[in-house]
């Protein structure tokens, strides 16, 4: 599907000034080439120890800049409409307006209620896209609207049909669910099908009544909660499967101001501290998403924040509009409101195309195409098929295969017409009998191996005689090694005790050690004759030791010789070999 990357695009709206209010100093520049950029003037009594340590002037950079005496149609076509686009081409859309009470968002999103042009985004929007989808003839579409808002950190459903609630409390009560996906699923919260825009409007009406407001002395009509309106579209080609479902949130969140503002005992102040919870934990999800490398991202600390869960940094293409209240009075808040917003200008989304492939619609499809395919082999072929091949058409198959197989021409063909049942079945067939063949191979093999057999075990005695023999041989002639060896042995000790008497410079070793050996040797004793030699060459050469160290030397011959054998090269052989011979 595409995807669309892009950041959170920012938009700033300043409210025109009430009859009693003071004027704040600010410019707004729109020179630059894409951004427009708002200069606001903190008056120097005011800013005496109060932000920044007297800073006077701050600027802060929007897509776009309406100024008080920017008209609705002219906000809607600018912030709304591009929005309103996506969605209808398959793409989530959330547009959401922050700024302190009083400053303009409910009059931004859903409008003043005296004239008609005062119409805001949600009724202009509802009325772009039932005219967009009328016009469009090419697909089916269905469309559905929730109403949602949060007031302390509760969710309540304000289409709920049944009755017009005089409190907030008689509304039902909205949960969230997260499945495995970590998808946000609202529980409770009715959808209403709009087939047109009278209908979506009644609706929203409905909701807006619905809506709690309270008084407090910054504003007649302030809205102490948050308010999300949504609108779903799902659209499909007829014939296709293939669905589109994309949904536009339009967001009217509380208002920022701290609590100090609102002046107001008990009730009031506990909803302003959670109102400023959960746009405190907005602001947290924001910070996170706007820094680099940031894994975890605080969602779930707020049910503001779980139902934008995709708005802010997720698959879909968000818009803000910061509203401003510039008099002497709110500077300090609309400083704080641009602030924000140029933290949610880092946020990037990626948009997809939501797309998915009904299941139902997908097998209605795949059988109707299943019947025509059908109907063009009857074309074709002539002939009507069951999905079988009788009884009659399969022995008449049997004979083919049969006759093809006897035939001994190398360019005989077997022909069974265009028709895949028969084709698989003379395959099948052809198999069985291969395998058929093979078993009764086998079967005639097993027999001829057992008459063989027979005739291995008189041929295997004789083996069996002559092995024997040879082993009684070997035997002999190992005990005449080893008797020979116990008398060199002996002689050897003799040796070397005659040796111990005479002095370390001696050559009595020389000669006679193994003369008698060598001519006692039988073609039998061949194997240790090596050895032999090597043992005897080392002995040679133990007067080199003695005569080397001057003949002064104190080591006995014998102890020479240890140490000699010790360093041979082949003296874990000589080991390994002596070991063998004992055993033998």
């Amino acid at each position: 599907a595409a995807m669309v990357k892009e950041t959170i695009r920012v938009y700033a709206r300043v409210k025109p000034l009430g009859r009693r209010q003071q004027a704040g100093i600010y410019s707004v520049d729109d020179d630059e080439k894409s951004l427009s950029s708002l200069e606001i003037i903190m008056p120097r009594d005011l800013a005496d120890g109060f932000v920044n340590n007297k800073r006077e002037s701050y600027k802060f950079k929007f897509q776009k800049i309406f100024d008080q005496e920017a008209k609705q149609d002219v906000v809607f076509d600018n912030i709304a409409k591009p929005v309103a686009e996506c969605v209808l081409a398959g793409y989530n859309g959330t547009i959401f307006a922050y700024g302190q009470t009083g400053s303009g968002k409910t009059f931004t999103i859903t409008g003043g209620a005296e004239r008609y042009s005062d119409r805001g985004i949600i009724p202009r929007t509802l009325s772009y896209i039932f005219d967009q989808l009328q016009k469009d003839g090419s697909k089916v579409y269905t469309t559905h609207v929730s109403y949602l808002e949060i007031y302390n950190e509760c969710g309540y459903d304000l289409l709920d049909p049944r009755h017009e609630a005089s409190r907030l409390e008689d509304l039902p009560k909205v949960t969230i669910m997260e499945d495995p996906d970590q998808n946000i699923h609202l529980k409770n919260l009715s959808l209403q099908q709009a087939t047109n825009e009278e209908e979506a409007l009644n609706l929203l009406f409905l909701g807006d009544t619905n809506r709690m407001i309270a008084e407090t002395p910054m504003n007649q009509a302030s809205s102490r909660s948050h308010c999300i309106f949504t609108i779903h579209i799902s659209s499909k080609e007829p014939g296709s499967a293939t669905i589109r479902r994309s949904k536009l949130h339009l967001v009217d969140l509380a208002g920022s101001e701290r609590v100090a503002k609102t002046g107001v005992g008990g009730h009031l102040l506990t909803e302003a501290k959670y109102i400023n919870l959960s746009l405190h934990y907005l602001e947290q999800v924001i910070i996170a998403l706007a820094e680099k490398n940031r894994s975890h991202i605080p969602y779930r600390n707020s049910m503001m924040t779980s139902v934008l869960r995709d708005s802010l940094g997720g698959n879909c293409m968000t818009t803000m509009i910061a509203t401003l209240s510039i008099d002497r009075r709110n500077i300090d808040e609309s400083i704080s409101t641009c602030r924000f917003a140029q933290r949610v200008a880092l946020i990037k989304n990626e948009a997809v195309l939501n797309e998915e492939i009904d299941p139902t619609l997908m097998i209605v499809k795949l059988k109707k195409e299943i019947q025509e395919l059908k109907d063009e082999l009857v074309l074709v072929t002539g002939k009507q098929r069951t999905s079988e091949l009788s009884q009659e058409e399969l022995l008449q198959l049997d004979e083919l295969i049969e006759a093809f197989l006897e035939d001994n021409d190398p360019d005989s063909t077997l022909d069974v017409g265009a028709d895949m049942r028969k084709i698989k079945y003379c395959f099948i067939r052809l198999k069985q009998l291969m395998n058929d063949s093979k078993i009764s191979g086998e079967k005639l093999l097993l027999q001829h191996n057992s008459e063989e057999k027979d005739t291995n075990k008189e041929v295997g005695k004789e083996e069996l005689k002559k092995l024997k023999e040879l082993l009684k041989q070997r035997d002999n002639e190992i005990n005449i090694l080893v008797n020979m060896l116990k008398i060199e042995k002996k002689r050897a000790q003799e040796a070397l005790f005659q040796l111990n008497s005479v002095s370390a410079g001696s050559t009595a070793l020389e000669q006679p050690l193994w003369v008698n050996l060598e001519e006692s040797q039988s073609p039998a004793s061949s194997f240790s004759l090596k050895e032999a030699k090597d043992f005897r060459s080392s002995v040679h050469r133990l007067p080199c030791l003695s005569s080397q160290t001057g003949g002064k030397t104190s080591l006995g011959c014998q102890e020479a010789f240890e140490v000699f054998k010790q360093d041979h090269a082949d003296s874990i052989t000589i080991e390994d070999n002596k070991e063998l011979l004992k055993q033998r």
